[in-house]
């Protein structure tokens, strides 16, 4: 028994010896081949060990090689797949014989790798040409009890200076600067893998902690703790990897992205331009998987936009899909619409035309989104609207936005806008409903117009289409109502224009001959009180038409009818106010009840003129003196028209039998020569107005 031992003994000196000396007897040209044949028919492709190479078994096995290459596949170039200055491999042997594998030390030093794709074949599937098509994948995932049915341990295990490239075709990406460190003392304890690198020139730095590699690989729930930092994107979760054949996780998370824009850019998204997309921030927890993850945010900040709300996100999509609910305090969407920028006029105090400049929606086609939010205060450039309940979807480029409920400049409603960029010619439409509003700050915003104040509703829906503002403007087209209610318009007093024109006829005007139109009572202090202001209107190819204006008020009724011409931002609107009562001026009194005067508003919407339609005024006062004179009249003027026919009468020689003022002045001029010669001078003064389109606006023409 002592014999034996003592033989047992010396082989194993013998062996140990020989694991000790061989490596040094043997020269390295006698197993660099051996080695360069077992890993080619290892990874199916050729492996060249062109340095130093030194091989050692005892106390542990080890290979030291430098220069070491593997040959890329064939199709994709002469450079090697992957090569490296230095690798060093270190197995502990004592632990294999346990059915242990303890990794002592594997170190890559200036590691390459290029990887490729071209279609649907890569550089990177190391598989055997020959061999039949590896079977799918199985749709139970990669977790799954059993998966790790051994022992291990990773002692000194990093990457130095690593170089990894990547390129489809089109696009091309690299990482840099690649330093890797990685600790696991076992299966079952903690593994911990510390990193920094380059990404396509930013800089990124990464911790990340799992609470056991066998529970991960086994499908138990396990414990994560991550941690990204750079100029990209700042991130943090602690959470775990959930029971499952899959990397579906939950726990508590924030991130923080300084630039959206340079975040799209390095994932290689076109982004519209623009000033907006700037800061995102967000916390909270996040559940799911890398194609399907749901978050519930106690914080969400997208620039100067701020709010709680949950969100779920599809990635397994043509586009990523998000659908869930937000609340919002204050939402501007004004830096978020496409920005078509204005051509400046030739002189600035020129009426500024629309752009021609092509609208960018590209954002439309980054997401598909069915999101519901609720807005304390939504701004849409000018507007405001407060305590706004909204549903946003967003399909395929085209973007329905319901207001289901609103409340903005002390009234309330409901509006919708759509957005269609799917085909060549993007196309909208424009539907509101509304009333109860304060009529003056809701039309400043909606229209730059300010002269309007009461309480109102207004009722429209528009379409239309184009690629630009004033493509948009030339196919608008709808129709709609307003009703206004106890207010007032502003630039006008209808009543002193009537009584100014009662003057003019009377002879006690002012008016000097040069003008062609008789001066209304214009100017910011002037007004018009009204009960009531309805009317309908609908447009066409850009042009708004009204053809029912009605203003009531205790002493006036106003028709009126016009249009305005939306693409060449022209005008031409007339009123007929009419007097229902006595009015009271400077005058004194006098009775105008019946009379009409003729109000014509038209000009650029930059600059508008306002005045009596003179012309109206003396066709319409001299058909009625004709008509009474060929009708005959005797007896006292009450009113204007009576005073015209009169007067004509007298200059036929016809005796009306009308008193004369005693203290009136001595005129050698008779009266009515006076005021024929004064209408027929104005008239023809009138002639040449200003130029128009030709189109009948529903008041008997110019």
């Amino acid at each position: 028994m002592t014999r034996l031992l003592q033989v047992i003994f010396v082989l194993i000196v013998l062996v140990i010896g020989a694991a000790i000396i061989l490596p040094f007897v043997i020269p390295a040209s006698m197993y660099r081949e051996r080695v360069q044949l077992a890993a080619s028919e290892a990874l199916h492709r050729d492996i060249t060990l062109g340095g130093e190479l030194h091989l050692s078994l005892l106390p542990r096995i080890e290979i030291r090689a430098s220069t070491v290459s593997i040959a890329n596949a064939e199709g994709f170039g002469d450079a090697p797949l992957a090569e490296m200055g230095e690798m060093r491999v270190a197995v502990k042997l004592q632990p294999l014989l346990s059915r242990r594998i303890e990794i002592a030390e594997f170190v890559l030093i200036d590691p390459t790798i290029r990887l490729q794709q071209r279609g649907t074949r890569n550089n990177w599937t190391l598989t055997d040409a020959a061999a039949p098509p590896p079977a799918p994948a199985s749709s139970d995932g990669f977790r799954r009890p059993g998966a790790l049915p051994l022992e291990a341990s990773f002692g000194d295990v990093r990457i130095e200076n690593g170089y990894i490239s990547y390129s489809d075709g089109t696009d091309s990406h690299d990482i840099s600067g690649l330093n890797l460190v990685t600790s696991m003392p076992s299966l079952d304890g903690p593994i911990q893998l510390d990193g920094s690198l380059n990404a396509d020139g930013q800089r990124i730095t990464f911790s990340t902690r799992v609470a056991s590699l066998r529970d991960f690989f086994e499908g138990r729930q396990t414990g994560l703790l991550v941690d990204l930092s750079g100029n990209l994107i700042t991130a943090h979760f602690d959470g775990n990897f959930l029971e499952s054949s899959d990397l579906s996780m939950d726990g508590a998370f924030s991130t923080v992205i300084p630039s959206i824009r340079n975040l799209a850019t390095f994932a290689g998204v076109e982004m519209p331009a623009g000033d907006s997309l700037r800061r995102f921030s967000a916390s909270g927890r996040i559940a799911g998987d890398p194609r399907h993850i749901a978050l519930t945010a106690n914080s969400i900040q997208l620039d100067d936009v701020s709010g709680s709300g949950n969100v779920t996100v599809n990635l397994d999509a043509a586009r990523p899909a998000l659908s869930g609910a937000l609340t919002l305090a204050t939402v501007d969407v004004t830096p978020f619409l496409p920005d078509a920028p204005a051509e400046a006029p030739a002189n600035t105090a020129d009426l500024q035309p629309w752009s021609e400049a092509p609208i960018d929606f590209a954002g439309l086609g980054l997401v598909d989104a069915d999101l519901r939010l609720t807005v304390g205060l939504l701004k849409f450039r000018e507007i405001e609207v407060s305590d706004a309940s909204l549903r946003l979807q967003l399909t395929n480029r085209r973007m329905e936005a319901n207001l289901t409920q609103i409340s903005l400049y002390e009234g309330s409603g409901s509006a919708s806008l759509v957005v269609n960029a799917r085909s060549a010619t993007p196309s909208y439409s424009l539907r509101a409903d509304l009333s109860g509003l304060d009529a003056q700050p809701f039309l400043d915003a909606v229209a730059g117009f300010d002269r309007l104040s009461g309480t109102g509703a207004v009722d429209f829906a528009f379409s239309t289409s184009g690629q630009s503002q004033a493509a948009i403007m030339r196919s608008l087209a709808g129709n709609g109502e307003f009703s206004f209610a106890n207010g007032a318009i502003t630039g006008i007093n209808i009543a002193q224009t009537i009584r100014n024109v009662s003057s003019f006829v009377s002879g006690n005007g002012n008016a000097s001959s040069s003008d062609s139109e008789t001066p209304a009572a214009t100017g910011d202090n002037a007004q018009t009180d009204f009960s009531a202001l309805t009317g309908t209107f609908s447009a066409s190819a850009g042009r708004l038409t009204n053809q029912d204006l009605l203003l009531l008020s205790p002493l006036l009724r106003v028709t009126g009818a016009g249009w305005a011409n939306l693409p060449d931002q022209t005008l031409d609107y007339r009123l007929q106010p009419r007097a229902v009562a006595s009015i009271q001026g400077q005058g004194g009194d006098r009775d105008l009840q019946g009379i009409t005067v003729p109000v014509r508003i038209r000009g650029t919407f930059n600059d508008v003129s306002v005045g009596v339609d003179t012309e109206a005024v003396g066709q319409a006062l001299l058909t009625g003196a004709i008509s009474n004179a060929l009708g005959g009249s005797s007896g006292q003027a009450t009113t204007p028209e009576e005073a015209v026919r009169n007067t004509l009468l007298n200059a036929l020689g016809v005796d009306t039998g009308s008193s004369t003022d005693s203290d009136a002045p001595a005129t050698d001029e008779d009266p009515a020569q006076q005021l024929l010669r004064g209408l027929f001078n104005r008239g023809r003064q009138t002639q040449d107005p200003e130029p128009d389109d030709g189109a009948d606006d529903g008041n008997g023409g110019r």
